[in-house]
């Protein structure tokens, strides 16, 4: 017998087995069980639809232990779900989107499953003419395959999800809900493959930057009589290209598609066009225990410069300004001086240290987010903005703390646990934003393991504190250091300028945050904070009544209650408000969309919270000149506001090697990938940029 029927035998006698075991196991006992091992429940992003708009409905799936469902081709031997949906005149309901599966064989067959928790998402629409109040209730009769690695039973079960016509609003927790599961959706290549048969083999070319992360990758296609499911896949690159081929079966021809798995459970969904695959090019490697040692020195080096830079934020600079005349007003005595310099060190590494280790926790257990996730939180920002008024006042003279100075000469254990205090305080105000140099090297933390990513974080914090360490090691600087005087008060206050205008900026934050909502409680918080404390410093003074300092903490503990209930709950808007401007937000459709127009697309990720983001888009992008010459030569522009975090743009910064913000693409018409520009844009490079288009 020759291979070709050798092949044709030995395939047609596993799929008669697997098919045989398959319908065996279907009609085992447990089959015929009342109960499911894979418990449905529909739920809708919101009840209330507004007529003319769209909701998205979400069938969560949960396995019992052992079990698994199936993705939308299940493979050689199981099957994805179907449903008979049940919907009013009016009511449009899409195909479901499934999430990335895993491959998983079994007796030789190979599955593509969902051992975990998930969900099917699909779009609702709302005819326009539906009155508002009218009963949209949505149900279905779905039916799937969950199977352990021993038996498989089909399971059937009606769900149904209460709606009604309204307002389209949708509450906090239904939204972050819904963001945790598109998260985990396939996104959509902009660019199709091809795919070709030659001989037993089929190939596929996959158009991928040389950049994006493959760990264990996989090729799945919903596209059936392609591939031989269980067959091993070849995986190579060959520039811009990912090769993949594997053993052929079946006659399929035309268009196909199929879902590439990348890393960390994200994978791009690809259309095949059937056409020349390029050559196979250099393998791709599996991911070992080893890491890349110039990334991980380039990423350390870049962390400390960038961190450095960070001092110069108006919000970092009067802390390390001040910390640094304390010194003088101490007469510069060398061993207090590294005593508090080693302590602020300290203050500042461990903040960064444990920013990113909660960061790396946080990714690991799936969550999209990014650095600076702690300003995605209103509460986060309050906190913020209390301790931003306390700096204020005390450089203002208010009240005296020993660890801002005020005359007590802090010595020992005094002025280390001072300087680490005040580490601490500046990382935490400093780091949120991304400078030059920072965003590369927090970028590759994604690809690092945690072990290694952690010392990158560290390094933040080692650049941030280096002119107060070198001020404190290096006597030639403590020297240079003005020598106390009068003066001294005088600066101070000044210094109180910078620090007041970062409490007005966290106040236009916090109420970009919670949108529409009642500022009330945040606002009162901060008002009894600021009262507090120059009742503290007239309790100094001998100037006020104990009494009066009691009843202004007894009202901030009050209002702080209001503040902490509001924003803990997320109940307030649907978040920043959209500024005034022609720019389309951003999406994977909205991108695809602009680039499919043929004309250059300028994208840029930003957050309120984010300074040099703010320089950047007042200096350069909303300058009238870049606006003009936008306008000249249609230029999309997209952005994605992450001030309150989103998944999808926490997935699309890591897709280009970030961690943070900013980040700005340009899209050029009929290049296949995006420049990545500079994190520091002047109107003379955009307008370059459209010149050059």
């Amino acid at each position: 017998m020759d291979r070709r029927n050798d092949s044709f035998v030995t395939g047609a006698w596993r799929a008669a087995l697997g098919l045989l075991a398959l319908a065996m196991l279907m009609l085992s006992p447990s089959a015929m069980a009342q109960s499911t091992h894979i418990q449905p429940r529909l739920v809708a992003e919101s009840t209330g639809p507004m007529p003319g708009g769209a909701t998205t409905l979400a069938l969560s799936m949960t396995p019992d232990t052992g079990w698994h469902g199936y993705w939308v081709n299940g493979g050689d031997a199981g099957f994805g779900l179907t449903i008979d949906w049940n919907a009013s005149e009016g009511v449009t309901i899409a195909p479901f989107r499934y999430p990335v599966p895993e491959p998983l064989i079994l007796f030789g067959l190979m599955n593509h499953v969902y051992e975990h928790p998930y969900a099917l998402l699909a779009d609702v629409r709302i005819d326009k003419n539906i009155a508002p109040g009218t009963d949209l209730t949505v149900s279905g009769v779905a039916n799937w395959l969950a199977c352990t690695d021993k038996v498989c039973v089909p399971e059937r079960a009606v769900v149904s999800v209460a709606l009604k016509a309204g307002d389209g609003a949708v509450t906090a927790a239904s939204r972050t809900r819904f963001d945790a599961w598109r998260a985990l959706l396939p996104q959509p290549l902009d660019r199709a493959g091809t795919w070709e048969r030659r001989g037993d083999m089929v190939r596929f070319g996959i158009p991928l930057p040389a950049g994006a992360t493959l760990d264990a990758p996989h090729l799945f296609l919903s596209t059936q009589n392609i591939i031989d499911y269980p067959a091993p896949q070849k995986f190579t690159r060959n520039g811009e290209w990912i090769i993949v081929e594997t053993r052929g079966k079946g006659d399929a021809v035309g268009a196909a598609e199929g879902l590439l798995k990348l890393s960390d459970g994200r994978g791009l969904t690809v259309r095949f066009e059937p056409a020349a695959v390029r050559l196979a090019g250099d393998p791709i490697a599996a991911t070992s225990g080893t890491i890349d040692l110039a990334l991980f020195w380039t990423a350390l080096g870049g962390a400390i410069l960038g961190g450095l830079i960070l001092n110069l934020m108006p919000c970092v600079f009067p802390i390390l300004s001040l910390k640094a005349l304390s010194l003088a007003r101490s007469g510069g005595e060398a061993r207090e001086a590294r005593v508090e310099a080693l302590a602020y060190t300290a203050g500042a590494i461990l903040v960064c240290l444990a920013l990113g280790g909660v960061l790396l926790g946080l990714r690991a257990a799936g969550e999209q987010v990014g650095w600076a996730f702690q300003l995605q939180h209103p509460l986060s920002v309050l906190a913020l903005l209390l301790l931003a008024i306390a700096i204020t006042l005390n450089l203002l003279g208010t009240y005296e703390l020993p660890s801002f100075g005020g005359g007590q000469a802090l010595a020992g254990k005094g002025g280390a646990v001072g300087g680490f205090w005040t580490g601490a305080l500046a990382a935490f105000i400093a780091t949120p934003c991304s400078g030059p140099l920072l965003g590369a090297a927090l970028g590759a933390t994604l690809v690092l393991p945690a072990w290694a990513a952690l010392p990158i974080f560290g390094g933040l914090g080692l650049g941030l504190a280096l002119p107060f360490l070198a001020v404190g090691f290096v006597p030639a600087l403590r020297r240079r250091l003005p020598k106390p005087g009068p003066w001294m008060t005088t600066f101070r206050k000044w210094m109180a300028l910078p620090m007041g205008l970062t409490v007005i900026a966290l106040f236009w934050l916090l109420h970009r945050q919670i949108g529409e909502s009642p500022i009330f409680y945040p606002v009162a918080s901060a008002s009894m904070t600021a009262l507090l404390l120059s009742s503290y410093g007239d309790r100094q003074r001998a100037k006020s009544s104990k009494y009066f300092l009691v009843f202004a903490a007894v009202m901030l503990a009050i209002t702080l209650a209001g503040s902490i209930r509001q924003l803990s709950s997320r109940d307030f808007g649907d978040g920043p408000a959209p500024a005034a401007s022609a720019d389309e937000s951003f999406s994977s459709a909205a991108l695809a969309k602009a680039r499919a127009t043929g004309k250059p697309v300028f994208v840029y990720f930003t957050a309120d919270w984010c300074l040099s983001c703010k320089a950047n888009e007042a200096g350069a992008i909303n300058r009238e000149a870049v606006q003009d010459a936008f306008k000249a030569k249609d230029v999309i522009t997209l952005v994605g506001d992450w001030t309150n975090g989103d998944p999808v743009i926490t997935r699309t910064l890591a897709d280009h090697g970030r961690n943070s913000v900013p980040l700005y693409l340009w899209y050029a018409p009929g290049k296949a990938e995006p420049e990545i520009l500079p994190q520091i844009l002047t109107p003379g490079l955009l307008t370059d940029k459209v010149a050059a288009k």
